[in-house]
């Protein structure tokens, strides 16, 4: 399935801004990061699960958010960039 993560993370204290380096993290090593924080994810279920199980254990659910939206299938061919914004692959392979 393809998703779309953002998460407002309150970096006002310390706490806060260790907390967001670890949401910004797991998340780079589940998707592509596609603006500071938005990322673009293609997952199954059980990943999915995990995702939100991993999040749910670093934020602070009274100061942070986090929203992940279900695209329809293939919705990352659908999207229409602006400005500096590119298209990413998500399915093709990676080389490092």
């Amino acid at each position: 399935m393809d998703l779309l993560l953002t998460y407002d993370v309150d970096t006002t204290t310390a706490a806060g801004r260790r907390r967001l380096r670890k949401v910004a993290k797991l998340c780079e090593g589940h998707g592509l990061r596609v603006q500071y924080s938005v990322f673009e994810i293609v997952a199954d279920e059980k990943d999915l699960l995990h995702l939100i199980d991993a999040l749910d254990d670093i934020i602070d659910t009274s100061k942070d958010s986090i929203r992940i939206y279900r695209l329809p299938k293939d919705g990352f061919a659908q999207i229409h960039t602006l400005g500096t914004a590119r298209p990413h692959p998500h399915r093709e392979d990676l080389v490092l």
